[in-house]
């Protein structure tokens, strides 16, 4: 393998991008107009322009992407994740061109991809599931007889689905049927399969997932657990490794059904099993067959680059490791930073990028793809990067990321960073006392209301810029707009822009 090309974009593309030239292999970029400014085009040794801003008009035009593979001449596409990462006919696309697909085989993708279909796997390979059928309702009816035997509360789910598309938890026999009809509409649209399953639904469910690599000799190992407990709708926004609830005999059975999972579908490459835990059982939930966007906090603690042993994987090397090889290090937390107003109930913002600061210090890591001066739409997903921290432990962790987060300085779009310091302060969650609906038991995260640690940030800012004023002799900031003609320091305009609307 000497040249890859990325089929994606964002913060995903430029981390390939890095991995590729670490490892001497040529770049090859793909973009939209919306992007032909952004990071990834920059960085990559050639860039072609896929077409117009719409996903369905470039990004996810598998046959653009195969046009330009071939144009490019290069050995192999790695897809990231989204877009076209877990469609088999894209995988098997790549491979009809003479491509290799950086990921696995498209049976593979296949078998995991169909919810019901995983199901009976797992069950077949030992692995534990949510109590629930292995196979499609046939309709509305069928739905209310399988909720009846199971019980309520029941979780129906699309087979075909993935980031709570198609989902529905329902309570009772009385909204089974609206739920249904609702949750197969909401499926055919997102997957164009309204096929519908029903499992029993856990009421605060821990969301721990296992990371793995395999390889095209046969090997298998787990790289441990990461904690994906803090979502909204299904989406993670906060994500650590390890997981803070578990010892290490249920860490070593989570990641011993992890790798039979693995070995059922033949695996080869990096893929992600997440189980449900509660109650101090665990259950099999689905299997991302790519890179996941928390894959950082996994790399800090064992040392071990995942995407460069994608790549690796495919061009045929072995793992150099067996299990017990593989070891952890300290603790990693990562805040997705998106372009979403959590203060406004997660509405997405748009605009150009005027000023962007990433924090530094030991430990402090930032995957991006964002850059001062760039834009913001709404063609794509709002994620913009991640802020990432490792730390000798837990407490060390929170408190690094909380440092960090304090010196994020990101103005021209709002985003989600107000959100994460809350977070980082909240008894509970520096208590590791978490589940799936963490944010429903505090939505006052997601409300900007006031907190003492706030409270005393406000005073300090305030007695640090009277200091700064005696001592250059500035005049006090007009309220309602300007700043007097004084230049204020770089930390001032960091305050303003993380405290803005309180």
């Amino acid at each position: 393998m000497h040249s890859v090309l990325i089929a994606n974009r964002g913060e995903i593309a430029v981390r390939i991008i890095r991995a590729c030239r670490e490892l001497g292999l040529r770049s090859v970029a793909v973009y939209s107009e919306a992007d032909r400014g952004a990071p990834h085009v920059l960085m990559a040794d050639e860039a072609y322009l896929l077409g117009p801003a719409p996903s369905a008009e470039s990004y996810l035009r598998m046959d653009r992407i195969v046009e330009v593979a071939k144009r490019a001449g290069v050995d192999a596409v790695h897809p990231g994740y989204g877009f076209l990462a877990e469609r088999a006919p894209f995988a098997r696309a790549i491979r009809a061109a003479g491509l290799t697909f950086v990921g696995p085989t498209p049976e593979t993708i296949d078998a995991m991809g169909d919810k019901t279909e995983a199901r009976r796997r797992m069950e077949a390979a030992g692995v534990p599931i949510v109590p629930g059928i292995t196979e499609a309702l046939v309709d509305a009816r069928e739905a209310e007889q399988v909720a009846g035997e199971m019980g309520y509360p029941v979780l129906l789910k699309a087979s075909a689905g993935g980031g709570g598309k198609g989902m529905r938890v329902v309570e009772g026999p009385d909204g089974i049927r609206r739920a249904f009809e609702a949750a197969v509409r909401e499926a055919e649209a997102a997957f164009g399969d309204g096929a519908v399953y029903v499992e029993k639904y856990l009421d605060r469910p821990r969301h721990i997932e296992i990371q793995l690599l395999g390889d095209s000799h046969g090997n298998v190992v787990h790289l441990g657990e990461r904690e994906c407990s803090i979502q909204r709708r299904h989406q993670k926004l906060v994500e650590e490794a390890p997981s803070p609830i578990l010892d290490a005999g249920t860490r070593a059975a989570m990641g011993e059904a992890a790798v039979r999972a693995a070995q059922a579908v033949d695996y080869e490459g990096a893929g992600t099993v997440e189980f449900l835990w509660q109650d101090g059982a665990f259950y099999f939930l689905e299997m991302n067959t790519r890179i996941q966007v928390e894959h950082p906090v996994t790399e800090l603690i064992t040392g071990i680059d995942l995407v460069q042993w994608q790549l690796r994987v495919a061009a045929g090397e072995a793992l150099p490791w067996s299990q017990e090889e593989i070891t952890f290090r300290g603790h990693a937390i990562e805040c997705r930073i998106t372009s979403e107003n959590p203060d406004e109930g997660f509405l997405p913002s748009t605009g150009r990028i005027r000023h962007l600061e990433i924090p530094g210090g030991p430990g402090v890591r930032w995957d991006g793809g964002i850059a001062s001066g760039g834009e913001v739409g709404l063609h794509y997903d709002p994620l913009l990067g991640k802020l990432i921290v490792h730390a000798p432990t837990r407490t060390e962790a929170v408190r690094r990321m909380a440092r960090a987060l304090e010196e994020f300085v990101l103005e021209g779009v709002e985003s989600c960073v107000a959100f994460h310091r809350r977070v980082m302060a909240e008894p509970q969650f520096i208590a590791g006392d978490l589940s799936i609906r963490y944010l429903e038991e505090h939505p006052e995260l997601t409300r900007g209301e006031d907190s003492a640690e706030d409270s005393r940030r406000v005073t300090a800012v305030i007695a640090a810029l009277l200091e700064e004023e005696h001592r250059h002799s500035l005049r006090p900031p007009r309220i309602g707009g300007g700043n007097g003609g004084a230049v204020l320091p770089p930390w001032v305009s960091a305050f303003r822009s993380s405290n803005r609307g309180r």
